[in-house]
């Protein structure tokens, strides 16, 4: 293997294993909606290798986290969501990560993933109407949308220092 690809591997699988460990904690807001940071090594990986490396990551790092702490039904809709925004993700911030790109990353992220896919899942596993599961997910979307945006503005500067991207 090249010394790249070999430091592709590694990166990857070490954002994967801090996503599953992200995973683990969560800040439950109510019934179907929760706080969780999984998303940043999701982002990264975008960032770093672009939309099909981020899907990936996102894909596996969901799946890895229901086989090492299974809570309830495994639902594969959950698993599209991560795929998707890791996506978004390295479609739109892999070449660009200013700030505007950074805001509409994460503006996209939280209309597909948050406020449309997400709910959708979650009313077919509860049987709640989709207006309900929404209402109850916007404050929790009020209240994240701006501390994931700087949380992504932060990771984005730590990825983008020389001494990192250099080696990658």
């Amino acid at each position: 293997m090249h010394r790249k690809a070999v430091l592709r591997l590694t990166t990857s699988a070490m954002l994967l294993a801090i996503s599953v460990i992200l995973g683990f904690f969560k800040i439950p807001i109510s019934q179907v909606s929760e706080i969780r940071l999984q998303f940043l090594p999701v982002a990264a990986e975008g960032i770093l290798f672009g939309p099909l490396y981020g899907g990936i990551l996102g894909g596996m790092s969901d799946i890895l986290c229901y086989i090492v702490r299974p809570t309830g039904a495994f639902f594969p809709g959950f698993t599209v969501s991560a795929i998707i925004q890791g996506i978004i993700y390295g479609l739109i911030l892999r070449k660009d990560q200013s700030l505007g790109r950074i805001i509409t990353a994460s503006a996209i992220d939280t209309v597909i993933v948050s406020l449309i896919l997400n709910p959708i899942w979650l009313m077919i596993l509860y049987g709640n109407s989709f207006i309900v599961v929404f209402a109850g997910r916007i404050i929790k979307v009020l209240v994240m949308f701006p501390i994931n945006t700087v949380l992504i503005i932060v990771i984005s500067k730590l990825i983008s220092r020389p001494s990192v991207r250099e080696h990658l």
